[in-house]
């Protein structure tokens, strides 16, 4: 393997370091490049990949819960036709004030993820429109995808307790039933008995 196989990312990361202070980076493999950067920094960096390094479909948004380290880290998944690199851009959120800038006027489709990220994890993003309730429906619970989510628990008081439901079957039964297959030994624990 010579030293300047990945010269292309390497430029890239060169550019982004150079043009955002504080911003670091690092070549992941062929095609693939990743920066972190603060959460302040984001508007300006999305702005800049898609005007000025070709980074113009943007291919996914997704959440990444740290309990353990009380942030959140928010990825930004981006493509660049011309180039064929992938880009990730990320950033941390605190747990305690999940709140960060809207920037769905870059690409119109971060609208929609970030209306799931707001309803699934509790991030709220300054100036985002769009109704509160996305998929979930009158739920007044913490945020399904957060990991101190218990969703066991949660079952249990909803779903097998409910008043009304004393007929209610397990779908894993159901299913088990109509397929002939077993319950496997992972999901028998949240059968009902």
């Amino acid at each position: 393997m010579t030293e300047d196989k990945h010269i292309k990312e390497q430029k890239i990361v060169d550019q982004l370091s150079g043009t955002f202070q504080n911003l670091t980076g690092k070549v992941k493999r062929e095609r693939r490049v990743e920066v972190s950067v603060e959460k302040k920094l984001i508007p300006s960096v999305l702005s800049y990949v898609k005007d000025q390094l070709t980074f113009t479909h943007m291919s996914h948004m997704s959440c990444v819960d740290w309990l353990e380290d009380e942030h959140f880290e928010l990825v930004y998944i981006l493509w660049s036709p011309e180039l064929k690199v992938q880009l990730l851009v990320k950033t941390l959120i605190n747990r305690e004030n999940p709140v960060i800038e809207n920037v769905d006027m870059i690409w119109g489709q971060l609208n929609t993820y970030q209306r799931e990220i707001r309803e699934m994890y509790g991030i709220q993003f300054t100036g985002l429109e769009g109704r509160e309730e996305f998929v979930l429906e009158d739920w007044d619970e913490m945020p399904p995808m957060r990991r101190d989510f218990d969703t066991a628990e949660y079952i249990k008081d909803v779903f097998f307790e409910r008043p009304g439901r004393d007929g209610a079957k397990d779908v894993r039964e159901v299913i088990a039933t109509r397929s002939g297959e077993e319950i496997p030994e992972l999901a028998k624990k949240y059968s009902r008995d």
